[in-house]
């Protein structure tokens, strides 16, 4: 954090609270484990499927019992069990069944490589809210090579099937790559022939939590440029029309938002909380800076809730560049950029991002262009 970063007192501390004690419905991500099968070029997260350092770290089953009744005594009602790779975990079904015991409507993220019959009995008997799979490529030659895996494409398909013809809500998405952009129409048509439930795909691409800079590079070299985020989007029409909605949406309407200095204006941490492997409380998925990280296993929920996640939010910055950049931009509703996004780029959750503002003009461009077409 630098100099520019302000934790100040949050002076309606009492009022927050007292709205939170309505009891909210809340939802939570739990990453189970950092762990994965694959070696995906893009990933943000993955660790070798036998890293034991990693697999000792993992909150264990009694953690995650204890962790689930905090939350649902906070108005939990929904759990996503995501990883890494869940279904690495050898103790996968007693953790989904903690989940399920609680009352929770819980889903699942997958890459449905590791699906066996053991799996698909388990949610026929007892339904999730949907299983969510990662779709790297349509053709054996795109998926390895995004998956880096031999033999990854033909477990993929089995475990797919398995999935779709089992009656479970079955649900896909896909990250739009250097090494896959050219199938995206036949990644959409893959999906749509394996469910009648939707099909989405996003450009962006997470830098390492861990920061690690050989794999930062790898992810950089899979990222879409600009216009060719804004070529995918044009060719939806569906996710075209909602871009120019945005485009017409002018964010800064008032001196009071130039002048706002708070860095969070996003839904982290208000109706959603994010859990780590190894049992670290964050207000989203993709926020690591050090200072925003609350260890739940020298804590309680409850007090990360109501306590740690007010301060978070109450984080300003004086970052002129950031003022400059960002608070005058009249499109800042079509910029990727978050403070969660800014540290995994530059180490500081209050730097402006080249990347981000470049996606952000392209894509005002790109829905100027359909308008004046259109008249």
């Amino acid at each position: 954090m630098t100099d520019n970063v302000k934790k100040l007192p949050l002076p309606s501390f009492g009022l927050w609270r007292k709205s939170r004690q309505k009891r909210v419905p809340l939802s939570f991500d739990l990453e189970i484990t950092a762990r994965c099968n694959n070696r995906c070029r893009h990933c943000y997260i993955n660790l070798p499927p036998g890293d034991r350092s990693a697999r000792e770290k993992e909150l264990t089953g009694a953690e995650i019992d204890k962790l689930a009744g905090d939350a649902v005594e906070l108005g939990a009602l929904w759990c996503l069990i995501t990883g890494g790779e869940p279904l690495l975990r050898r103790d996968f079904t007693d953790i989904y069944m903690i989940l399920k015991k609680k009352g929770l409507l819980v889903s699942l993220f997958t890459n449905a490589v590791l699906v066996d019959d053991r799996h698909i009995e388990l949610l026929r008997a007892f339904p999730p809210r949907e299983v969510e799979v990662s779709v790297y490529g349509a053709t054996r030659e795109t998926y390895e090579r995004v998956t880096g895996c031999p033999g990854s494409y033909d477990a993929f398909i089995r475990g797919v099937d398995k999935l779709a013809e089992s009656g479970i809500c079955l649900r896909f998405k896909a990250m739009a790559l250097q090494s896959n952009i050219h199938e995206i129409p036949l990644i959409e048509k893959f999906c749509r022939q394996h469910t009648d439930e939707y099909f989405r795909y996003d450009p962006l691409l997470h830098l390492r939590f861990d920061g690690d800079e050989e794999r930062n590079k790898q992810i950089k070299t899979e990222r879409l440029t600009p216009e060719q985020i804004v070529e995918l989007e044009q060719s939806d029409p569906e996710r075209a029309g909602k871009l120019e909605i945005e485009c017409n949406r002018i964010r800064v309407t008032s001196s009071s938002y130039q002048t706002e200095t708070r860095l969070f204006y996003c839904g982290a941490g208000r109706e959603s909380f994010h859990v780590s492997y190894d049992g670290k409380f964050r207000l989203c998925s993709s926020l690591w800076h050090p200072d925003t990280l609350y260890d739940l296993r020298q804590g309680t929920l409850r007090e990360a809730w109501y306590d740690f996640v007010p301060r978070i939010r109450n984080i300003r910055s004086e970052d002129p560049e950031l003022q400059q950049k960002c608070r005058q931009c009249t499109i800042i509703n079509l910029c990727m950029w978050c403070p969660a996004h800014a540290h995994l780029e530059t180490g500081r959750m209050d730097a402006w991002v080249d990347y981000f503002c470049r996606v952000a003009h392209a894509r005002a461009r790109a829905a100027k262009m359909e308008m004046e077409s259109v008249k």
